[in-house]
């Protein structure tokens, strides 16, 4: 393999193949020929010694072969370290010594902007950049080098990861607030035959629920209702459709108006933690382990703090 011979067009050419679907659909993106394209991805194949596209199994279009794929991960990550290095630069443009990236999961959107805020004030000199998304597009992120650092719950096992609590995250079930529930929880037959408004499967807090009705209903089955959102969901309990177990921090604010409210339950609110988690296998830039190191000296600072019940 000659690897010092691939150029960025070349890997460019292999995404917009590999976003497009044909070497012509990657030329219209990128503004070339469909010749333009093949010649790019020729001399990307020359280089690497192996075969990275072939005809697509429905026979219409081009698709990566598992060499493809593979290069064009790399490629995804340099296009990410390329982004952040450009934005790092302006940053250094504007008088400030560089830009680090945050991302959090769609959870913690409730109280990010606050932490943003802190760390401006305690570090103006460093942007800090605000990035939010649901838990599969943090992990990718952090798997890509996309963040420098991530907020989120429960850490992944892949990628491997340095992981720090910062805070306590406690977990309840809500309702309206005439709902019979709140004043009499003890009656798990009742409880059971609500209908639970919740996460999709796979999120984190849609685990917690799971494992949380399992233990207290002994395996009981129970209805459920997906949306895809927390203020989705807040809304659904508050329109009469049924109760939900989210993050606390999701529902402060209705806490407190009293727009909804707790539903005492036997083990609740159920205690985890929020962690800032970076990549392990890359060693952090200096600016990052600044701002690391000020969040975990925040202790929690930034965190909402709902009604106990």
């Amino acid at each position: 393999m000659r690897m010092n011979a691939v150029t960025l067009k070349q890997l460019r050419a292999l995404d917009a193949v590999a976003r497009g679907g044909s070497l012509t659909a990657a030329g219209e993106s990128l503004n070339l020929t469909t010749p333009a394209i093949h010649t790019q991805i020729r001399g990307l194949e020359d280089a690497i010694g192996m075969k990275l596209i072939q005809r697509a199994a429905d026979g219409a279009g081009s698709e990566l072969t598992e060499a493809g794929k593979a290069l064009r991960e790399s490629a995804l990550r340099i296009e990410d370290n390329l982004s952040q290095a450009e934005a790092t630069l302006s940053a250094i443009a504007r008088g400030q010594v560089g830009r680090i990236t945050l991302g959090v999961v769609s959870t913690g959107k409730y109280f990010a902007p606050r932490l943003v805020k802190m760390l401006q004030d305690a570090h103006p000199e460093i942007e800090v950049a605000l990035r939010v998304g649901n838990r599969s597009a943090i992990i990718e992120g952090i798997e890509r080098g996309s963040f420098d650092i991530a907020v989120m719950g429960r850490p992944p096992r892949h990628p491997p990861v340095v992981a720090q609590p910062i805070g306590q995250h406690p977990h309840a079930l809500v309702a309206p607030p005439d709902h019979p529930l709140v004043a009499k929880a003890d009656d798990v037959e009742r409880l059971f035959g609500e209908t639970f408004i919740s996460r999709e499967e796979g999120s984190g807090t849609r685990i917690l629920m799971s494992r949380w009705l399992d233990r207290v209903g002994d395996g009981r089955l129970y209805d459920t209702l997906e949306m895809d959102s927390n203020e989705t969901i807040k809304q659904a309990v508050m329109a009469g459709l049924g109760i939900a177990f989210l993050s606390l921090h999701t529902v402060t604010d209705e806490l407190e108006t009293g727009r909804l409210a707790l539903i005492p339950a036997p083990g609740l609110p159920l205690m985890r933690h929020w962690f800032l988690v970076r990549r392990e296998s890359e060693r952090p830039r200096e600016l990052a382990l600044r701002v690391w190191d000020q969040i975990v000296e925040m202790n929690g600072a930034f965190l909402p703090h709902p009604i106990p019940d």
